[in-house]
């Protein structure tokens, strides 16, 4: 693909703003490749679908010939991402910073070409900066600009405390701009005002300021508009079971798989608008949300484990049929019996008694089968059945009292 427009277009695919378009169509023109630049604190173990929005954007740039660099942000990760926060977060430890950083450097590799990808980590140059480097390069930033974010104003308005150290984040990764010569910067729509923060310090180095591309944050899979996060347990984690990620996918309401389809399918933006004129003619929007999950487990594992997943679904779900393998939980409810909601947090299949609470009122808890409709009910030692949650979650429960 040589073609500047046609490069632009599939650059630009599911972007939300790009800034210095102009800028980028002249970088693309030259016909050089581009250091194209995304961060990343490996603040959790593993990597999921909404982080992947970007990996993707960075594969695109690497089919078009473009040097991509995954930086990790182990320093950045010690100080914690105040974006979007309503307090201050308690930072990483140095040895948390370092095993989750091992899992991410061997879960991109799903989507990055190894060849091709360069990894980097932001402590390489910010460890070795004296704290004479580090007030100079504080000067080059002012608290009016700070209070500038939304966060930020918001925390300072209602007299919730900021840490200095807070302050200090923008100004690391966007420093990390200025030691990586980035051209382009990619980031989340969240992360707009630190990748600004990037451009105006490659200025005050005296070069030339990095062209800016956010991409949407993904929504999780369930029917929350909330972002996908792993606090939230609305996430899709890319090195979940075939199953389990064939089930979240297939969760996804039909309009919700629209933007699935955007930020995540590497399928050509014709083919997508043919499945909507499919299911316009009376096509099954199930079959099309097929296709997407094939892709998705396709891509994390194979071919067959995608097939095999769509077959059990279909026999779990499209016709009823309870799994033959599922977790056994033997819980301990004393003399006095234990309420359902604590019962469904034992055996891990809601993440909370509020979570639990909240399913039985939507009508997706089930007793061998029999849909739950008291969430205050008590189950007492001798207890045994099936319990479900959803279309996904089963255990086969027994309650004792020792």
């Amino acid at each position: 693909m040589t073609d500047v427009q046609e490069a632009l277009e599939f650059i630009t695919r599911g972007a939300d703003e790009i800034l210095l378009l102009e800028e980028l169509r002249k970088k693309l023109a030259t016909g050089k490749p581009l250091r194209i630049k995304a961060g990343f604190d490996p603040t959790a173990p593993d990597l999921h679908l909404g982080h992947t929005v970007l990996i993707n954007k960075m594969r695109q740039f690497q089919d078009l010939g473009h040097d991509v660099i995954f930086l990790i942000g182990d320093f950045t990760g010690m100080i914690g991402d105040p974006t979007g926060k309503s307090a201050t977060r308690p930072p990483l430890t140095e040895t948390e910073i370092q095993e989750n950083a091992k899992t991410y450097q061997q879960q991109i590799y799903k989507i990055l070409d190894p060849d091709k990808t360069v990894i980097e980590f932001n402590s390489k140059w910010m460890s070795k900066m004296s704290s004479a480097d580090m007030v100079r390069l504080a000067s080059k930033h002012t608290v009016a600009r700070m209070l500038e974010r939304d966060d930020f104003d918001k925390r300072y308005k209602s007299g919730q405390a900021i840490a200095i150290h807070e302050f200090l984040y923008p100004l690391v990764q966007g420093y990390d701009s200025v030691a990586l010569d980035a051209d382009v910067e990619l980031g989340g729509t969240d992360q707009k005002f630190n990748l600004l923060v990037g451009r105006q310090l490659q200025e005050a180095y005296g070069k030339k300021p990095q062209v800016i591309l956010t991409m949407p944050i993904l929504e999780g899979y369930t029917a929350s508009d909330d972002k996908m996060s792993k606090s939230l347990d609305n996430y899709i984690g890319i090195t979940e079971s075939p199953d389990e990620m064939f089930g979240k996918l297939m969760s996804i309401d039909d309009e919700k798989m629209w933007r699935y389809f955007e930020l995540l399918s590497f399928r050509s933006l014709d083919e997508i608008n043919g499945f909507k004129q499919d299911i316009d003619q009376g096509a099954n929007p199930r079959d099309i949300k097929f296709k997407l999950a094939e892709e998705i487990i396709t891509r994390f594992h194979n071919a067959k484990a995608a097939e095999a997943a769509q077959t059990d679904f279909i026999n779990r779900f499209s016709n009823n049929a309870i799994p033959d393998d599922m977790p056994e939980r033997e819980i301990n409810v004393g003399s006095e019996g234990m309420p359902l909601v604590n019962v469904l947090k034992e055996a891990g299949l809601v993440s909370s008694t509020s979570d639990g609470h909240r399913m039985v009122k939507q009508g997706a808890v089930r007793i061998d089968g029999e849909r739950v409709e008291d969430s205050k009910q008590i189950l007492n030692s001798g207890f045994s059945a099936i319990l479900q949650v959803g279309k996904r979650k089963f255990a086969r429960v027994i309650l004792s009292d020792r």
